[in-house]
């Protein structure tokens, strides 16, 4: 799993580096996004839905949302 630290900034910003990062990854990678902005949870997973990524969830111990690339 590859993380990516966005924690401090604010929106739209997670949602830019979340858009730039993915394409980098292979197909299947989970990329958990470290995101403390309150506008990230809404978002990221509507970023996802609009670019046909899975959005697997929100993690529990802290400030995270991981997306798989789908294609």
């Amino acid at each position: 799993m590859e993380v990516l630290d966005c924690r401090g900034q604010r929106c739209p910003l997670p949602v830019i580096a979340l858009a730039r990062r993915l394409p980098e990854l292979p197909v299947g990678t989970v990329l958990r996004v470290l995101a403390d902005d309150p506008a990230a949870a809404v978002d990221i997973p509507a970023w996802c839905r609009m670019r046909a990524q899975e959005f697997v969830t929100t993690t529990p111990d802290g400030p995270g949302y991981e997306v798989r690339r789908t294609h």
